[in-house]
């Protein structure tokens, strides 16, 4: 599947890795507990998934964050 490469993509992913970061939870772990594959979860973070809205969910719950903090961050 080709990339997407979208800046909005982009940016969700890089906030959604700054956050991961910031609760010392790795990739691995956050992708078991939000029920998405590791490699999925990679994929997000690179700008390369298109995320649900349901998966964007599990994780912000995961992560103990608003779905909308992720997003301010982003500048989305």
């Amino acid at each position: 599947m080709p990339s997407l490469r979208n800046p909005a993509l982009r940016r969700f992913g890089d906030a959604l890795r700054e956050q991961r970061k910031r609760r010392g939870i790795s990739q691995e772990q956050l992708a078991l507990h939000a029920e998405v594959n590791r490699t999925y979860m990679g994929g997000v973070e690179r700008g390369e998934e298109n995320i649900s809205l349901l998966t964007m969910v599990r994780i912000s719950t995961v992560l103990k964050v608003k779905p909308s903090e992720i997003l301010g961050k982003a500048g989305l």
